[in-house]
């Protein structure tokens, strides 16, 4: 009888395979018995990963389009300060 468990890896196992990871190779951390085992033992690696997904999430955000406002939001700043600016 084969024993289900996986064997446990060190942090350097764990952390070589963090690249992979992170390019979508190795699949969703979760998905993976051996690595999901580490996560859960290891203080240290979780918290690589942990600021490892903020940063990936944080690039992301940066690469989303922007909206720029409209022309008339323009003019009623336009307006706005133009009439601030006059005395009464």
């Amino acid at each position: 009888m084969s024993d289900s468990k996986p064997k446990p890896l060190t942090c350097a196992e764990f952390q070589e395979k963090l690249p992979d990871m992170f390019a979508g190779e190795a699949g969703d951390i979760r998905e993976q018995p051996e690595l999901r085992a580490h996560l859960a033992t290891c203080t240290n690696c979780s918290a690589l990963v942990r600021d490892l997904e903020y940063i990936a999430e944080q690039a992301r955000l940066l690469l989303l389009p922007t909206i720029d406002p409209s022309p008339d939001l323009w003019n009623q700043i336009q307006s706005k300060l133009n009439k601030d600016g006059k005395p009464n």
